[in-house]
């Protein structure tokens, strides 16, 4: 177990120690801040970037083997995970033949007809509005 948690650890600060190098040009002020990087830069950020990736990488995998070595002495519970229950389905919808839509749009459709059958046009003697049908109109 003590071997695990001190991989743990060096993985860790291995992390850091790739997270510094890529920091290290320019909290130094070894790259101008206003020039590309220099090529000692992109070595030391891509460096940097490939070793924070290996100890972040290391460090989860003792991070799982100390999880599972206190898993098999019994120190952690491992909980079951619940399964989400299935959703209730819908009712089905009521089916309707085209002649009982038809009914029921009806007088939607004569509503609509009479609203564009009288027009509201504005009188600009008086400013007041009155309706006119579409046969007036023409």
């Amino acid at each position: 177990m003590i071997r695990k948690f001190i991989g743990a650890v060096t993985a860790v600060l291995a992390a850091l120690a790739g997270l510094w190098l890529m920091l290290a040009p320019f909290a130094l002020g070894t790259q101008p801040a206003n020039a590309d990087w220099t090529d000692p830069t992109t070595a030391e950020f891509f460096t940097g970037l490939g070793v924070a990736v290996i100890g972040l990488a290391g460090a989860s995998a003792f991070a799982a083997a100390i999880h599972e070595d206190l898993v098999a002495r019994g120190l952690v519970t491992v909980r079951e995970r619940k399964a989400e229950p299935e959703p209730e389905p819908a009712p089905a919808a009521p089916q309707t033949s085209s002649a009982e839509l038809a009914a029921l749009l009806a007088p939607l459709v004569e509503a609509l007809r009479e609203d564009l059958n009288h027009t509201a046009r504005p009188n600009r003697q008086n400013g007041s509005v009155t309706l006119v049908t579409a046969e007036e109109n023409r």
